[in-house]
């Protein structure tokens, strides 16, 4: 099982760990890409500090940001699964986990990302702000920088198990699952089961307690029809749409009165 994740916009300090080596982070097929963008993030915001609030959307109360990107060739590197947090995270609780579903937790999740395109909750990676919505001057928007070597790549991650797709729109953009591996792929939303919306909230947290059931159950779904029937043995109510020919994915709803 592979489950793909958004990030979180707030992230933990660096901390003080080695600084980042983009060489050992996981899918080396994505250095080259994580490069191009880590060296234009990098010199944006070591110039001009309005320019680059205003390209990666930020407010003025967020100028720290900017100078913290500056840095981050130097800046300390913590695992992302320390580094993310937010409200899926926290739901997720990987620290809280048992030996054997951090284990698990290594081999299942891949963090998108707009400056690391996708790395494993154990890659050491710095805090950052860049988001997949950012359309930086010299590479452009980063869904499309991202959508060539993820289409390179992300095949072989998926292997020949179940795809569990959590990201938000804006991650998707980075790879869309396609022929065979997306007839495996089960693309979930979280609603609030009175007005059948989805509320950030509960889809968030929802989403974090989804994953951290099956991690903790070790559950092992092999297709979306299984992970289904996992869902409802871990108590959730489950609306699912098989797809109406191949190559599309299995659309699943997860219906929510409230979250604790």
């Amino acid at each position: 099982m592979l489950v793909l994740l958004p990030p979180s916009e707030g992230k933990a300090s660096s901390g003080r760990g080695a600084p980042l080596k983009p060489e050992s982070l996981s899918l080396p097929g994505l250095t080259a890409a994580r490069e191009a963008v880590l060296t234009e993030l990098v010199e944006l915001c070591a110039g001009d500090e309005d320019k680059a609030r205003e390209v990666l959307g930020l407010s003025e109360g967020l100028r720290g940001e900017v100078a913290k990107n500056a840095e981050l060739r130097t800046a300390g590197a913590r695992p992302a699964g320390e580094i993310y947090t937010g409200v899926l995270y926290d739901a997720l609780g990987l620290a809280t986990l048992d030996a054997s579903a951090k284990r698990r937790a290594a081999r299942s999740l891949l963090v998108f990302s707009g400056l690391w395109g996708a790395v494993r909750v154990t890659d050491r990676i710095p805090s950052y702000r860049c988001s997949m919505g950012v359309k930086l001057p010299g590479l452009g928007a980063l869904g499309a920088h991202w959508r060539t070597p993820m289409a390179s790549v992300l095949p072989e991650v998926a292997g020949d198990g179940l795809v569990l797709d959590l990201r938000s729109a804006a991650y998707a953009t980075a790879w869309k699952p396609k022929g065979e591996i997306a007839g495996r792929t089960a693309s979930v939303r979280v609603l609030h089961a009175p007005t059948r919306k989805v509320v950030s909230h509960f889809n968030k947290a929802t989403k974090g307690r989804i994953v951290r059931g099956l991690l903790t159950a070790g559950a092992d779904p092999k297709g979306p029809a299984e992970l289904v029937t996992a869902l409802r043995e871990l108590g959730y109510v489950v609306e699912a749409e098989a797809p109406d020919k191949a190559g599309q994915a299995w659309a699943l709803d997860v219906l929510v009165d409230e979250v604790h």
